[in-house]
Parts: C-alpha cells; structure tokens; sequence
C-alpha cells in the first residue's frame, strides 16, 4: 500500500511539472517596456504579464552580444567556460545543457526561431538532427538571418520552407502550432522562442511603424544622435515598432495558453540575450558596459506557481536563468551550472539576492565600436568595468541612473574597491585575461564566412594573414 501512495504521488508530481516557455526576442534593451515607464513603448500584453506575475527590474546580460549570450541560456555557463567567447562560434557538442537535462527528466523539448549557435555560414541555416541541436527534439529554425520579412526555416531536413510573413509572427504561428501538437499529451515541454527584432535592421509591418511619430519620441536623457551609424529618431521609432509587433504576439500566446488545461502549469519567461544603444551616448548595438546594452526584460508568469505577483529589484542575470528554470521543474541542477536558482523568488516561499553580476567582453569589434575585451561588475548601485590595462568605466547608479558621469580613473577609494571585488570575482569563476584576444576576427564575418571555427585561437592559427590586413 506505502509502495502504491508512493508512486501515485510522484506521478501527480510528474503531471504537475510546469511547462516552461522561454520567449526570448533579439535585442530587445531592458528599458523598453511600458511597465518600467518608457513613455515611448507600447507593450500592454508584456505589461499585463508583468503585473500579473513576477518582473526582476535589474536582469543582466553576463556577455551581452547574441552568440555568448545565448551560449550561457543554453550551457548555464560563462563563456569562457563553455567556450564562446565571440559571435559565431560553434558551441561544442558534448555541453550539458538545459535541454538535454530536461529532456533527461521526461520533458519534451522544442526550439523554435533564430538558433545562432551553429557557427559557419549563416545561411542558409540549417541545422540537422542531432548533437549541434543541443538536445532539442522538435525543431522549426534558422540559424542565423535578419531578413525580417522574408525570413526561411528548416525542420528535419534540408527543405528550405518561407516563414511567410514577419518573423515574429511567423515564429509565434510555429509555436502555437508545437503547442497544438502537444495539447493531449501529459508529458511536461520546454519551449523556446527565438524570434529576431527588435534587431537591426530596425522594422515592423506598416501598422505598427504608422503608431509612432519619429518627432514625438522622448529620447533618453543619455541620446547623443548624429555620429557614424548612430540610430536617428526614425529608426528609433521602427525599433519600437517591433517591440509593439512582439507584444502582441505574446497576446496571441497567452490566449492559447488561457484556452488549455495545463494553461495554469505553464511558466513563461520574456528575457532577451542583450540591449541595444540606440545612440545613448552616441554609441550603437552591445558589447557595451552601459545599462542600454547589459540590462534585458525580466519577466516570468506563472499562474500556477506565483503566490502574489511582485517586482524583485535584485540582480538577476542570463547565468541564473536556465538555474531558476530547473529550480521551478524541480529538477537537481548540473554541477557544471554556475548561475543561481532564484524559483522561490518567483513563488514567493523566499527571498534571495546576489552582490554582484560579473559581465564579460573578449575582444574588440569594429562594427560597433567596441576597442577591446572588458570585464565589468554591476552591483545594486554601480557598475564598474575595466580593460585589462586601465579602467573603463565606473557609475553611480543611484545618483546617476543615465550613466552621465563616468567617475573611472580617478584612482578613488570606491574605484580600487570596485577594482578588487572584479579581480576577485574573475578569479572565484576562473576568468582570466588570457582569454582576450586582439585581431579583429568578429570583423567582416571573418569568423564564419567560410567555414565553422570553435575557438578564436583556430580560426588565427589559420587566417592570421586575413587578420592583418
């Protein structure tokens, strides 16, 4: 009888395991959300999510730049652990990632959208059953295209297929699509969604850019405009277009979601892999220290499982997200896991915080005005970053939440404290400047144009005549 209660209640746990939902948009900066006072963004769905479920107000892009960062989604590692220290890499094969655990653990696992772990040339995309899926088992992807409106994907084999309208529609129709598939089935899923704006090039269908007048947006108080590249109002103004598209595709979930049984077992995560400048200090893109680049949305719904909704200011960052996701399966985390599970934060049984969140750049890229590798370490009220010779930038974020006043170099008290708890926290992870590089291998596509490359050091022990030039 003992043996019959016993096995009864571990399969209504099984069928009580929440569906987990990533729904991750690419370059999608911290800021822009109506729930954190945009006064240009309009995403009343995100909001209502928001409202209703938990929003971690100080989410961290550990490397923010689209490769590493989603490397560390998948691997729960810094990248210089798992390996991808530069855009288009390949991620190696044998990684445990958070697929593979959960499918370990009965979940079935589906990935749908922009991949950009794969390495090599970009397009056509395809990535074939197997190791390079990273444990995925249903798959509708591409691994790497900014053709927003005439975007393709791949399903198990080389068959290109037309998406056939914008892509973050596209990818939510293949969504829904994988949760119909899925609806009499008491198997537990992991879904993640991938789609690619709000990404430049910046864009939405027409009447979406027809909502937003160019001349009446609030520019940051940080917008310096009218450098090389430097976004203007217009094409601010299509960035928050998408943002708006991307709302309500995640209308169109969430009334799914609403109509199914286990509607109210499903945790659904919006984050993004990094920001995006938009002319804040008249810089461009990511790879920067600045809050535009390294702060993401934080927003996890859970009906099921969030005792009262709340907003949690403490640091939260893409490391500690695939933790806190098998912390909600209940699932024992990898010991090659080096983020946080924060779920009872999220269910409210209690309150963790972190000091610090340590964030890593390996080398320069001239595309967007990124000089060199940086470390940095964003704390509740600063964030300080240093090249390997000199430091970088350092900002009181309490008195100076627009980062106007770099207080670097100066040699103060707080700068050589800030300076000790970084070299500190590089050495407690195993970070080191040795993992920096100098060439401008990111340039040009030089790192995946021809061929795939796993580590930078392959690709110069064989190109570094192209480097040179």
């Amino acid at each position: 009888m003992i043996t019959r209660r016993i096995l009864l209640s571990a399969a209504f746990q099984r069928k009580r395991r929440p569906n987990i939902i990533w729904f991750m948009p690419d370059q999608w900066r911290g800021q822009a959300l109506g729930s954190l006072g945009d006064p240009n963004a309009i995403t009343p769905h995100l909001d209502r999510l928001a409202k209703e479920g938990v929003q971690f107000t100080n989410t961290i892009a550990n490397t923010p730049v689209c490769c590493p960062a989603r490397a560390i989604l998948q691997t729960g590692q810094y990248v210089h652990r798992n390996g991808m220290v530069a855009n288009d890499l390949r991620l190696r094969e044998n990684h445990t990632t958070i697929a593979k655990v959960l499918g370990a653990a009965g979940y079935r696992t589906a990935f749908i959208g922009k991949w950009h772990l794969d390495g090599g040339p970009r397009q056509p995309g395809f990535i074939p059953p197997g190791p390079r899926r990273q444990g995925f088992q249903y798959w509708a992807a591409n691994s790497c295209s900014h053709n927003h409106f005439n975007a393709t994907y791949f399903r198990d084999d080389a068959t290109v297929r037309p998406l056939g309208k914008f892509e973050a529609e596209g990818w939510t129709d293949l969504a829904l699509e994988f949760l119909d598939s899925h609806k009499n089935n008491d198997q537990p899923y992991f879904l993640m969604v991938a789609p690619g704006p709000p990404h430049d090039p910046y864009g939405a269908p027409p009447e979406y850019e027809k909502r937003f007048d160019p001349a009446k947006l609030q520019l940051r108080k940080n917008y310096r405009g009218g450098g090389p590249r430097v976004p203007d109002r217009a094409a601010i103004a299509k960035y928050y277009a998408a943002c708006t598209a991307i709302d309500d595709q995640i209308a169109r979930l969430r009334q799914t979601l609403a109509r199914r049984s286990d509607g109210e077992d499903t945790a659904t995560f919006f984050f993004s892999d990094h920001g995006d400048m938009l002319g804040s200090h008249g810089l461009r893109l990511k790879r920067k220290p600045h809050e535009e680049s390294i702060r993401v949305p934080g927003i996890v719904h859970y009906p099921r499982g969030i005792r009262q909704a709340h907003v949690e200011k403490g640091l939260f960052s893409h490391l500690d997200i695939p933790a806190t996701t098998l912390g909600l399966c209940g699932v024992p985390l990898p010991g090659t896991f080096q983020g946080r599970d924060f779920s009872a934060n999220i269910t409210g049984t209690k309150q963790g915080t972190q000091a610090e969140v340590l964030c890593q750049i390996f080398g320069p890229y001239q595309g967007d005005g990124t000089d060199a590798g940086w470390r940095g370490l964003r704390t509740d009220r600063y964030m300080y970053a240093r090249y390997e010779n000199k430091p970088y930038v350092l900002f009181d974020l309490e008195k100076d939440p627009d980062q106007l006043e770099n207080l670097a170099g100066k040699n103060t008290p707080l700068e050589r404290e800030m300076d000790r708890r970084l070299a500190a926290r590089m050495q407690a992870v195993g970070d080191s400047w040795k993992y920096n590089w100098t060439a401008l291998v990111e340039d040009a596509g030089r790192l995946y144009k021809s061929k795939t490359y796993y580590t930078v050091e392959e690709y110069l022990r064989e190109n570094s005549a192209d480097v040179q030039r």
